[in-house]
């Protein structure tokens, strides 16, 4: 057992379902679904960041379809983004068809960089209405068929793991894994914070009192027992990485709010090269059904917060942004037209945004289906990108996995051209 080092026990034996830690009640809601890469696994891929938009964002306001006139204005006469050069709050031009919303004008200089992209008229093509409902189909990577208990991540880890004998393999004290990472035989460790407890010394004692009971490490001569040693060298390593002392590199700023803190321990665990290879964390309040604030209220304060994040981020991981892949999404768009309370409701399709040095950026992707009446579903955006298209080519051309079938069971995939080729 010469050979186990603390970082090797971090990326070879992060391998439960479970979580170390206490109950979900201690850990705050910004804490990031982390898993750890082995070291037997040499190719890898990028680290995959996924951020879920939860309550549905307004896809047609994020990224405005300017180019359809009055099919778009006069249907959003409150809500609507102003065309690009018309003024105060215009929209940024893309493409002579696509503006992006004022608040993410952070975002246009990675654009224009070609390291951001954008897919429009994207979703899941079930139905449902239903956040609940539409959530659990997103993350588990399938469209109405809730028979499939595993998330797409979970499935795309297990497609790619490697040999694991860590004892930890069925050890869960906490129950917080994101849905996409259901199924997931690897540790999915919340934040660097999960082992500081927000400052409760009591709950971190008695999860070491906790796992001292598991096995006796006193003086660990068995394989068994310098495995279970290694949670605590393993603790000690997370615990020194403090968010508080983090400098992020440059004029990297991010947010002042859950989300930002979530990126940057998420960028820190990058830099301190302990083996990351995929985040998730959430960003909500998107179900914007009265007073949206396009321009001036939620909806524009969500908007501006996830810009400054994703900016931040990339400028904070400039010099490793080539080897990751960022992506969004929400369970489902809004309704074409605003409602009588200057708000949009439950609608089907929506925008997914990419970001890294592997995208083929500077452009936004779509089949647009336009916004005639004649074209809607059921007076929504139609969906012409099923989501999983995105998400299967993130996994096979960045992330190095050719079982997107596995991860995507009866769905047959379509190549969007989204990627370069990653040098490996």
């Amino acid at each position: 057992m010469a050979d186990i080092t603390r970082r090797n026990f971090l990326q070879n034996s992060i391998k439960t379902l479970g979580v170390v830690g206490a109950s979900q009640s201690l850990f705050p809601s910004w804490m990031p679904q982390l898993a750890f890469a082995s070291d037997l696994d040499k190719a890898k891929g990028d680290v995959l960041v996924n951020i879920f938009l939860r309550g549905g964002m307004d896809g047609l306001s994020a990224v405005a379809p300017y180019s359809e006139g009055k099919h778009y204005y006069d249907t959003r006469p409150t809500q609507a983004v102003p065309e690009p050069g018309s003024g105060r709050q215009a929209g940024i031009d893309l493409d002579g068809r696509f503006a992006l919303h004022p608040a993410l004008t952070s975002l246009k200089e990675i654009y224009d960089d070609n390291n951001f992209a954008i897919i429009h008229a994207t979703g899941s093509p079930d139905e449902s209405r239903s956040h609940f409902d539409a959530m659990h189909f997103m993350e588990n990577g399938t469209a109405g068929d809730k028979t499939i208990g595993t998330g797409w991540i979970g499935r795309h880890l297990q497609a790619t793991a490697a040999r694991n004998q860590s004892p930890f393999r069925a050890v869960g004290m906490g129950t917080m894994v994101a849905g996409s990472m259901r199924g997931f035989s690897s540790l999915a460790l919340k934040s660097i914070e999960d082992f500081h407890f927000k400052g409760r010394v009591s709950e971190m004692r008695e999860l070491e009192k906790s796992l001292a009971a598991l096995y006796n490490i006193e003086q660990a001569r068995q394989p068994l027992e310098h495995q279970a040693a290694m949670v605590f060298e393993t603790l000690d390593l997370l615990k020194s990485l403090a968010a508080e002392d983090y400098q992020p590199i440059g004029d990297a700023s991010y947010p002042e709010d859950e989300f930002g803190m979530g990126l940057k321990q998420i960028a820190q665990l990058i830099k301190a090269d302990v083996g990351l290879e995929v985040a998730s964390i959430d960003l909500g309040g998107w179900d914007t059904h009265e007073g949206q604030g396009t321009l001036d209220g939620e909806f524009s304060y969500l908007l501006s917060n996830l810009g400054q994040g994703l900016h931040a981020f990339y400028t904070d991981l400039a010099d490793y942004m080539d080897n990751i892949s960022v992506v969004t999404m929400s369970e489902f768009g809004r309704t074409l037209e605003e409602n009588a309370s200057y708000g949009t409701d439950h609608g089907h399709g929506n925008v997914m945004f990419l970001m890294g040095g592997g995208t083929q950026g500077g452009q936004v992707f779509c089949d647009w289906p336009t916004l005639v009446p004649e074209a809607l579903a059921e007076g929504d955006l139609a969906i012409t990108t099923d989501y999983r298209d995105v998400l299967a080519e993130v996994l096979q051309m960045r992330l190095l996995n050719n079982d997107v079938s596995t991860v995507f069971p009866r769905h047959q995939t379509t190549s969007l051209g989204l990627f370069k080729e990653r040098n490996t």
